[in-house]
């Protein structure tokens, strides 16, 4: 396992601002989304570190390149180690960062347990991170998430990028010391740097320019549920899908479905399509496949999973999970309805530019860590200014005060 875990150079001067912990550096929503923040952070003179506990995946070169400094510690993957443990304490107090934030189920365990072995408690805050919503359909988290329950009074803030998402975990009896919601951030200007490609990419494709496409952003997994976009596009043999993600060219091969596997060039391929769609069955909190398609002007068909209805608003149609009919319906309305289809995807394209950039979230999380960081191992409660919504209370125990999420507008639901 040793050729898994990579030593980078401390950075001279003082200790590090924030240490993100992460479960991998795969292709992943999450990891997309810790890119995006450590880019800015370090555009901001900060010199992030990522830890990830498995390998450095597909992501920790591109963040290499970017200026971050990436650690691993060769972990199994959903298999803490003792001497993983270890490393991980020796890697705080090698880099003595003044946040520890993590990055989903695993990450809150075992970077909890570090800190706690690593003796910086008194001086480190701890930030955990929720990335999803209802999980209990997948397999692999319910022990971290039992562990995480256990735990959770040791974190300082615990930041959910669904409201789906942190609602969920207050029930499951988590009970951090204080919350918010921030939800991921689109880099609108990359996204839409690429829209004129779409003539380029079709004809890359062998899709005819009239042609109807619908894309389906995902990895290969059970929750994403890819299944039910193939059903949908056979109940709708008018319309194109592009299935894009790592593993998707595993996917059975369909009349009208082209399997991409993992791309590097989403942004021309959102540009080829004329609509988003996510069939995920569970799990999911934000959508970062959809909203990045949003950003690009294309509606979205979305099932109701997470925070899928306050992210669509007026950009799109929301479904049922695990209902191929449904997702069909909707598909088949956009494609025959070329001025709804116009219409919706410049309520999208709006709607993330007002409500999801990068620039949005970014400062959301600087506003947390300025206010996470003031905060001493004895008083670490934070008090939000009073214009903030009343704190939400759990089945039991004492309620974590919570920030709330950006504004949205009144209207969630898609027309």
């Amino acid at each position: 396992m040793s050729n898994l875990i990579v030593e980078s150079p401390v950075p001279e001067g003082p200790s590090v601002a924030v240490m993100h912990v992460i479960t991998g550096l795969g292709s992943g929503g999450a990891e997309t989304m810790l890119l995006r923040l450590g880019r800015a952070e370090v555009a901001d003179g900060r010199v992030p570190v990522v830890v990830s506990l498995t390998d450095e995946g597909v992501l920790g070169p591109q963040m290499r390149a970017a200026g971050l400094v990436v650690e691993t510690i060769g972990m199994r993957r959903a298999r803490p180690s003792a001497s993983g443990l270890l490393r991980m304490a020796r890697l705080i107090r090698r880099h003595r960062p003044a946040i520890v934030q993590t990055w989903l189920h695993h990450a809150d365990v075992a970077a909890t347990l570090g800190l706690l072995l690593s003796g910086r408690r008194s001086v480190t805050r701890l930030i955990w991170g929720i990335r999803c919503s209802d999980m209990s359909a997948g397999k692999g988290h319910s022990l971290a998430v039992r562990l995480g329950r256990l735990l959770s009074t040791e974190a300082d803030h615990l930041v959910a990028n669904s409201a789906a998402g942190l609602d969920l975990h207050l029930r499951l009896g988590y009970r951090p010391r204080a919350t918010s919601v921030v939800p991921n951030g689109i880099d609108v200007a990359a996204v839409r740097a690429a829209a004129g490609e779409r003539d380029a990419v079709r004809r890359e494709l062998g899709i005819a320019p009239d042609t109807v496409v619908a894309i389906l952003p995902a990895r290969l997994h059970p929750m994403k549920d890819h299944w039910t976009f193939a059903a949908a596009l056979a109940q709708a043999p008018g319309i194109v899908g592009l299935a894009v993600g790592e593993g998707t060219g595993r996917l059975p091969d369909r009349p009208n479905m082209i399997r991409l596997g993992l791309r590097s060039d989403v942004p021309r391929l959102l540009a080829a399509a004329d609509m988003v769609v996510s069939t995920s069955a569970y799990g999911e909190g934000f959508s970062n496949a959809v909203a990045e398609g949003m950003a690009a002007g294309l509606p979205a068909v979305a099932t109701d999973v997470g925070d899928a209805r306050a992210l669509v608003g007026e950009g799109g149609f929301v479904v049922p999970p695990r209902d191929p009919g449904a997702v069909a319906n909707a598909m088949r309305t956009l494609a025959d309805r070329p001025r709804l289809r116009e219409r919706m995807g410049a309520a999208a394209a709006a709607r993330i530019a007002d409500h999801f950039t990068i620039e949005r979230c970014v400062a959301r999380f600087r506003a947390l860590y300025d206010q996470v960081e003031g905060q001493t191992a004895t008083a670490a409660r934070l008090t939000p200014p009073s214009s903030l919504s009343e704190p939400q209370v759990p089945a039991s125990g004492p309620p974590p005060r919570r920030v709330p999420p950006a504004p949205f507008p009144a209207r969630l639901s898609a027309p």
